[in-house]
């Protein structure tokens, strides 16, 4: 395997960012694992293994509550549905000398971040680009999880209380600039309250593992916004515009 220095080292440059980005969430993700029963080592191979955040947070409440791995399985393939359509996307933006080995490769190290900036990228993306490119992100997620799970072993009580606060914080700031711009996103938002305290409290309903609850809350959503906020093809927005003209 051929390794371009030049191309490489531009990728490098390009997820470090994304590296200390990561770092700060995946500590917190470490805390919360070792929180829910998990050890460091367990904390780390999850990271190692996934490298997605919302399908780990999902993950590890079915994990606590002894969940089965079909619940795993369902929560994870709604959760990180989009990766697939992301890893299609990317495929076009790809050298044509890349096997379909490094493809598969570059398709589990896909992340919102590193899709974001690999698709931005004037031209192909080479190989050496993409390894560069999803090099760090991939150690910091880890380093980051590590430590924060160790954290999780050796802090006082109050400190550890206070960081698993961090994650509520982490989310509002992921959804609030969203949420002000868009009305679907706050839609989306509004309706996951309501339709999660309904399950909550409803009878029957609110007796399933929360592995369970939390498929049905995300497929219930994530339909109802698609009903009411569909996406416009771009050859129909084209259309309607040239009917206007």
């Amino acid at each position: 395997m051929k390794i371009k220095n030049a191309e490489f080292s531009s990728g490098i440059s390009a997820g470090l960012p994304i590296c200390l980005g990561y770092i700060s969430v995946a500590f917190v993700f470490g805390i919360y694992a070792v929180e829910a029963g998990l050890t460091p080592v367990e904390s780390l191979l999850v990271s190692m293994f996934n490298l997605t955040s919302a399908g780990q947070f999902a993950a590890v409440p079915i994990f606590a509550s002894l969940g089965s791995l079909s619940e795993l399985a369902l929560s994870q393939a709604v959760i990180n549905l989009r990766y697939a359509l992301m890893s299609v996307s990317l495929s076009q933006k790809f050298d044509s000398k890349i096997s379909p080995v490094y493809r598969f490769v570059f398709a589990f190290c896909n992340t919102d971040e590193i899709f974001a900036v690999a698709t931005s990228k004037k031209g192909f993306v080479s190989k050496s680009f993409m390894f560069g490119l999803a090099l760090l992100p991939y150690l910091g997620w880890s380093i980051g999880t590590v430590a924060g799970a160790v954290a999780g072993n050796i802090l006082p009580e109050q400190v550890i209380s206070a960081l698993g606060c961090a994650i509520y914080a982490m989310f509002i700031a992921i959804v609030l600039p969203e949420a002000k711009s868009d009305v679907s996103v706050r839609f989306c938002v509004l309706i996951s309250v309501i339709l999660s305290c309904i399950i909550y409290f409803m009878p029957v309903v609110s007796d399933m593992s929360e592995g369970m609850r939390i498929i049905i809350v995300s497929v219930t959503v994530s339909l109802i916004c698609a009903l009411v906020f569909p996406v416009r093809d771009v050859a129909d927005t084209d259309c309607a515009e040239v009917e206007l003209k």
